[in-house]
């Protein structure tokens, strides 16, 4: 096994991973390289089962990958460091608290663990995530047990967040209740975070930057202003023997007899010219959702792996 998981690293990110592989007998996470920096909002995007849980499990050390190197808040992090992680809080849907205990028991258990604890930063979260300290876990809907476990992270005030679907399965109101908090968080540019999710509405609410991932590989990222003002959907009327021009970056997306969709990701301002001095009627030029950047992404990046 080629890995250096344990050598030092000298890095200014909130964490970095290079060349990072893990295979599983039906999936292979392939040569991730990601970079995020602190202060930032993070997204990762992909479908179920693309990848994202196994790279936030490889980050926290729960998952130990095949090679590649692995830095977090400037330290190696693996399954033996503890010291690495008490500035990190990890959220994923399959944590579980004492059905038994109260709200209040979590928080005093929490708080004897970590010196970071901020008790009034916790009983703000009470307050705005509708939560009552008292009451049992037993007795708590999906979204109020989703919302105690952030409590118990937030109020911790680690460096960095890794949070895996947080928002999975909520409503739309606890939904925005999170994302809200979220965003307040990154307001102290000390404080980094990567989201994962398969929604991407929540995601480009809250990111600064982009990762599209899809079978176990990254397939773009970018900030997410320049995804949103770099790709464009043209719809063009063409004669059936018409070629498109050989313009860097620009994909056919579908065609309905005379009717040509084309995609692209590197607009220019003189695309538009270009396509109608072909041959080809342009009949609009749209600016698209990270939704359709996402799935016109995957669609290309699929393209070129079966090339």
């Amino acid at each position: 096994m080629n890995t250096t998981l344990d050598r030092p690293q000298q890095n200014t990110s909130a964490a970095s991973l290079r060349g990072v592989t893990k295979s599983y007998k039906h999936f292979r996470l392939d040569n991730i390289d990601l970079e995020i920096e602190p202060g930032t909002v993070n997204g990762l995007i992909g479908p179920n089962g693309a990848g994202k849980s196994t790279i936030m499990r490889i980050m926290m050390g729960l998952v130990t990958p095949e090679s590649g190197t692995v830095s977090v808040l400037g330290k190696s992090i693996s399954s033996r460091e503890a010291s690495a992680k008490q500035d990190i809080g990890f959220f994923s849907d399959d944590m579980r608290l004492y059905k038994s205990e109260s709200i209040a028991f979590h928080m005093q258990f929490v708080r004897s663990l970590f010196p970071s604890w901020d008790e009034g930063y916790a009983q703000q979260l009470l307050d705005r995530f509708g939560l009552i300290a008292q009451q049992k876990v037993k007795g708590l809907s999906h979204g109020q047990r989703v919302k105690a476990l952030l409590l118990l992270i937030l109020a911790r005030r680690p460096k960095l967040l890794i949070l895996d679907e947080p928002t999975n399965g909520l409503d739309p109101v606890a939904k925005q209740e999170v994302l809200a908090e979220l965003m307040q968080i990154v307001n102290d540019e000390t404080r980094t975070i990567l989201y994962s999710s398969h929604n991407t509405q929540d995601v480009e609410q809250i990111s600064d930057t982009i990762t599209f991932i899809d079978r176990g590989r990254v397939i773009a990222s970018n900030n997410r202003d320049e995804f949103l003002d770099r790709w464009r959907r043209f719809k063009l009327q063409a004669p059936q023997n018409w070629q498109a021009p050989a313009i860097d970056g620009l994909r056919p997306e579908s065609t309905f007899g005379n009717l040509r969709v084309m995609t692209m990701d590197r607009y220019q301002t003189d695309v538009e010219d270009r396509l109608q001095s072909s041959g080809a009627t342009l009949e609009s030029s749209e600016a698209m959702t990270l939704e359709e950047i996402f799935i016109a992404a995957v669609s290309r990046g699929r393209e070129e792996k079966q090339s």
